[in-house]
């Protein structure tokens, strides 16, 4: 005997049986629009808070300023984009929404973390020193614009501490390009390069190794009163530094001192640094 098998019809009515029983069993979600802006916000919150992405409660903080604008919850959730965007690591939109809450509400008491989520997103997306420098200059100048126009806020703080380790990179990217002209021995265009580091970033971490690499540059063209003055800056200031051994001994096997001579820029510099002669 032959088991019929049920038609199509039969079929589809059984699923949407099944859909509709399931379907009866959960209580429908609530639109957005029925909850208060507090409770919407408090849903973003949530949802940044324990959600595997962070870009997911961005929709919260948006309906907020969209049902409910011109309210203190309106400007909460504005600020709560530009966060949230930066952690999903969205920088330009991150940015957008940071300069939107500037614009809006510009005496705002967030309005000194804004100017810093700017500066931030720039300065989170800075490569390491092999790339092009340009979104570091942004970050400096973001890091700055914080320092100069909040300089008691928690945020000049930190912006001080990152402006320091940027402009390290910057002064690294000069020795990176440095190096591979000294390496090729083309020796004036490194000395160009480490010059750059001597007399605009005397500050970072850089200086030490950019002197002794002009010391190394000079000797091979034969210029001994450059070398020994970049030695004499190395010595006074870096004196514990390896490389003012390796140029100490550098300029031994020449029968040289490191010692100011002669009127090149460094003798400027000597004065500058050693003497303290700044006029």
């Amino acid at each position: 005997m032959s088991v019929r098998r049920p038609g199509a019809g039969f079929l589809k009515a059984a699923l949407l049986v099944a859909v509709l029983t399931g379907c009866a069993g959960r209580p429908r979600e609530r639109a957005l629009d029925t909850y208060t802006a507090e409770e919407i916000f408090k849903k973003g919150e949530l949802e940044l808070e324990t959600g595997k992405r962070p870009k997911d409660a961005l929709v919260y903080f948006q309906e907020v300023e969209r049902l409910y604008p011109y309210t203190e919850f309106a400007k909460r959730a504005l600020i709560m984009q530009a966060f949230t965007l930066h952690r999903s690591k969205e920088y330009p939109e991150a940015r957008d929404a940071a300069q939107r809450f500037l614009d809006f509400y510009p005496g705002d008491e967030d309005a000194p973390y804004a100017l810093y989520l700017m500066a931030l997103s720039y300065y989170d997306q800075i490569d390491d020193v092999g790339r092009d420098q340009g979104i570091t200059f942004q970050a400096l100048k973001g890091m700055r614009d914080v320092i100069e126009s909040y300089p008691d806020s928690e945020y000049a703080r930190s912006a001080i501490l990152k402006f320091d380790l940027a402009f390290d990179q910057l002064a690294a990217k000069e020795m990176e390009v440095g190096r591979y002209y000294l390496k090729r021995r083309n020796y004036t265009a490194a000395i160009n390069r480490f010059r750059v580091v001597v007399q605009d970033f005397q500050t970072t971490t850089q200086t030490a190794e950019a002197l002794h690499r002009l010391v190394e540059s000079y000797v091979a063209l034969g210029l001994n009163d450059e070398a020994q003055t970049a030695a004499a800056i190395l010595g006074f200031n870096y004196q514990a530094s390896p490389f003012y051994d390796d140029s100490f001994r550098l300029l031994k096997g020449k029968g040289l001192s490191p010692e100011a001579k002669g009127e090149s820029w460094l003798r400027q510099i000597y004065r500058q640094m050693v003497r303290g002669e700044w006029l």
